[in-house]
């Protein structure tokens, strides 16, 4: 089998997720069953240059639960730090580990990385968050069929309200069009996506000034921090901007009653999301946080042949 790499969602095809949403259904279901030594034997490299909690805990623990051993490279801790190129550390993981799961700012770092001969999965980037959406449409999907609603998100109506020109916002696009589904994506002027992004998925993305009017007839909400890693200091001109965009009962008020809210977390509460909402009986943001473990799994077993 030759390697494969998920650097962006549409590297699976729509046939390859629902393969690995099976898988990760089996391995949540028995997490201790019969894959639980599948990687024995096995080394995964997870490369963070940017701050993690979910991502590196939840890819940790998941190797660790596979039998394979995760080894954990910080930027600090790493010649990366001292300029290495990203190259030669991808020919040096490639010799010790058998995939590599990296989280750093550039694409073109990612895509350097990449040039390892083992898998290489981009567990976050400037541009985009692949590995956080497919981890989403699973936990949406999986809402959908415990509330009797169907199986699939196809053909269904969600919300983005945030910082459209954001990571999530741009991989969301990207899940539109492979899962189709129809994104409402709310954003002020100056934060929204690259236009040759939208206009790859011109018919299943709407674009929204208003976000009550984005909120409309859908099943989902979600958003995301307005300040992302490297942007702090844009923190308070983005407050101002996205102000009428806090997540919060008002807000929520022009959704269905049963529409349910997602957020990828960490939360900046009283910013893009209230107490109230993220604790409420409409949130699913902690089913979304646990199932970064299990689809993760999953898509390692995936991209090694294991499934």
């Amino acid at each position: 089998m030759s390697k494969r790499d998920f650097l962006r969602l549409t590297d699976l095809s729509l046939a390859e997720c629902s393969e690995v949403y099976g898988l990760a259904t089996v391995v949540k279901r028995d997490p201790r069953g019969e894959r639980k030594r599948a990687l024995d034997g096995r080394s995964v490299a997870i490369v963070l240059e940017k701050a993690s909690t979910r991502t590196r805990a939840s890819f940790e623990v998941g190797v660790s639960q596979l039998g394979g051993h995760p080894v954990v490279i910080s930027l600090e801790g790493s010649q990366l730090a001292r300029g290495e190129p990203v190259a030669d550390t991808a020919r040096v993981l490639e010799r010790y580990c058998d995939a590599i799961v990296y989280r750093t700012s550039s694409s073109d770092r990612m895509t350097e990385m990449a040039t390892a001969r083992v898998p290489v999965i981009n567990a976050l980037t400037d541009t985009g968050h692949p590995v956080q959406v497919l981890c989403d449409v699973f936990t949406m999907e999986e809402v959908l069929a415990a509330n009797g609603k169907g199986p699939r998100l196809r053909g269904r109506k969600v919300a983005f309200v945030g910082d459209g020109s954001g990571n999530m916002a741009r991989s969301m696009i990207e899940a539109a069009r492979l899962f189709e589904f129809q994104l409402h994506l709310c954003a002020p002027p100056g934060f929204r996506p690259p236009a040759y992004e939208v206009a790859k998925a011109a018919e299943l993305v709407v674009l929204h000034d208003d976000p009550r009017k984005a909120l409309r007839d859908v099943s989902f909400v979600h958003t995301d921090v307005w300040a992302s890693m490297g942007q702090e200091g844009e923190a308070e001109t983005r407050r101002k901007a996205f102000a009428g965009f806090t997540l919060d009962a008002r807000l929520l008020s022009a959704a269905p009653p049963d529409a349910w809210v997602m957020h990828c977390l960490p939360a900046h509460r009283g910013e893009e999301i209230d107490d109230a909402t993220l604790e409420g009986p409409r949130s699913i943001v902690w089913q979304q946080a646990e199932n970064r473990l299990h689809v993760q799994k999953a898509l390692l077993l995936f991209l090694l042949g294991l499934a």
